[in-house]
């Protein structure tokens, strides 16, 4: 065979895998899409997911449904994603929690930046720093005064250990050099009445928790971790506007599938999780809880993938913290 021949049939090789990823594309999806929940049902993303794939089954005119793969912090629905097919048919729910397991599970089946093909960011939310109203602190500032000058006293309740809640609030008091005892949850159901009840003294929870016991009078809340004020709660300051500018953080929520996905699958996923996170049915039940949908490009999701994998693993290195 001459090397024009050899050239002539690369070329057609390469046109006939375009043509078949073109043809996939304009006919996905042809068949129901599973979205696998790495995390259990009955939160906060259960909730927004349940919205995202009945907009969707709208959008498509094929069904979107949920499939539960949870346990060892996520890690069992995440390597489910990461061997399927790289058909566009199985998705991955993410969560902060993807990029935290790089630097707290010890042989990760997976890799997150590889193995993993990133489709659209599609929620942030805002955390809340309170604290039970009998602590002695009336702002963020006091109350950073008061963990500088009482080491390990403060007694902060964290969602998980080693999860993104405990490596949020570790930056947090890194960055403002104060040390606190960290007692883990398995949830925010546990942790709430422990909170008010005063057997904790502060906690980094949901802008909607937060905002519901604040007016309750049964926490106060000291700042946000965005680095804009929550709409649903322009009176509450953010952390980064009272003296710790380096601590922006959103708890959010994106959409994968596995590595070798076409890249119009992608696209055309892409394209309609943007315009499910516009539509009133979505919007309307999730904004006046906090949420600000996004619905972004694949380009923005992997950034905030990799921005996060490297910030957790500095802190990670900072803090001795060993994967297990």
């Amino acid at each position: 065979m001459t090397r024009f021949n050899r050239i002539v049939l690369l070329m057609l090789s390469v046109l006939a895998i375009s043509e078949r990823a073109y043809s996939q594309a304009t006919v996905f999806p042809a068949k129901p899409v599973t979205i696998i929940m790495a995390v259990a049902a009955g939160g906060p993303t259960d909730v927004e997911i349940r919205l995202y794939t009945k907009a969707m089954t709208e959008l498509t005119g094929q069904p979107f449904l949920m499939d539960y793969k949870v346990g060892a912090g996520g890690v069992i629905g995440t390597a489910y994603v990461a061997k399927a097919a790289p058909d566009g048919y199985t998705l991955l729910q993410m969560s902060g929690n993807f990029s935290v397991m790089p630097s707290v599970v010890r042989d990760l089946p997976f890799n997150t930046l590889k193995d993993f093909a990133f489709i659209s960011l599609m929620s942030e939310r805002a955390q809340v720093l309170v604290v039970t109203p009998s602590f002695p602190a009336k702002s963020f500032a006091e109350y950073l005064a008061y963990a500088k000058a009482n080491p390990g006293k403060v007694s902060l309740g964290t969602t998980g250990q080693g999860g993104i809640n405990h490596m949020m609030s570790s930056w947090l008091h890194s960055l403002g050099n104060a040390k606190v005892t960290y007692v883990p949850y398995k949830g925010e159901g546990p942790l709430v009445p422990d909170l008010i009840s005063g057997r904790l003294d502060a906690a980094a929870i949901g802008v909607a928790t937060a905002y519901r016991l604040a007016k309750a009078g049964k926490v106060r809340a000291l700042g946000s971790s965005l680095s804009t004020r929550s709409k649903m709660w322009p009176d509450l300051l953010t952390i980064s506007e009272q003296g710790l500018s380096q601590f922006v953080h959103t708890s959010w929520v994106g959409i994968s599938a596995p590595a070798a996905t076409p890249l119009p699958v992608i696209n055309r996923l892409s394209e309609n999780f943007a315009k499910a996170a516009k539509m009133p049915d979505v919007t309307a039940p999730l904004e006046p809880e906090g949420w600000v949908l996004v619905g972004s490009s694949p380009a923005r999701l992997r950034q905030l993938v990799v921005e996060e994998t490297e910030r957790w693993a500095r802190l990670a290195k900072e803090q001795g913290i060993v994967p297990e």
